[in-house]
């Protein structure tokens, strides 16, 4: 059985993700601050760990600095914290997502099924990401749709490559701007719009009503699997 670990101090919102997690078929075990939660992060293997990012003892950053160090497990950020830097920060320290307050049930549970599908790192770098028909060589930089290649742009190459390593997640434009253009890029988050659009209509069959890449208004997007 897939297992979850659980580390939030509001009592709330940890009793109401771990009813929901459960209801989802996972073993979830819960901590309500930082220490206790490294300490059970190191005792067990977990296939997940949630961990809130403002934790009483030792805060979620620390924990997951620490559990980085020897577990590669995916880990999740949760933060009522919801600034580029914050988000930058938490995803440098090692965490897989990062998810801020508040959030929806749905939103949550499908950040939860994209990162154990993501799994354990395998020790190498992956070399090609796959989804249906949709091909991109990470090595060469060329990008397939079938048996026919698509000409992207460095830029498009880049986007594409990050959101189908997210698939599942729901990636915001801020976040995709640091990871695409980094974080000193002068312009501002149409640029992901633009660049959106033209990756729609290079890999979509009806650009209009697109199936790889759809947007949840006023968030971001997300690569369906």
């Amino acid at each position: 059985m897939t297992t979850i670990l659980l580390v939030e101090d509001d009592r709330t919102v940890r009793e109401t993700l771990a009813l929901n997690l459960r209801a989802e078929g996972y073993q979830v075990e819960t901590a309500e601050d930082g220490e206790t939660g490294l300490h059970l992060a190191r005792q067990a293997g977990f296939d997940l760990i949630v961990l809130d990012v403002m934790l009483p003892k030792l805060d979620g950053l620390t924990v997951c600095r620490l559990i980085r160090k020897q577990d590669d497990v995916p880990i999740i950020l949760l933060t009522a914290r919801g600034t580029e830097t914050d988000k930058i920060i938490g995803l440098e320290t090692g965490a897989d997502d990062y998810i801020t307050k508040p959030f929806s049930l749905g939103e949550f549970l499908a950040r939860v099924r994209a990162a154990l599908r993501r799994g354990r790192s395998t020790g190498a770098p992956a070399v090609e990401l796959t989804s249906g028909d949709l091909r991109l060589d990470l090595i060469a930089r060329r990008a397939f749709r079938g048996e026919a290649e698509i000409q992207l742009a460095p830029r498009e190459f880049d986007l594409l490559a990050t959101l189908m390593r997210n698939t599942g997640a729901v990636l915001t434009r801020d976040l995709l701007l640091a990871q695409v253009w980094g974080d000193d890029f002068p312009g501002d988050d149409r640029t992901v719009d633009v660049h959106i659009r033209w990756l729609r209509q290079k890999i979509e069959s009806d650009p209009s009503v697109p199936a790889h890449i759809t947007t949840v208004r006023g968030v971001g997007y997300r690569f369906e699997g």
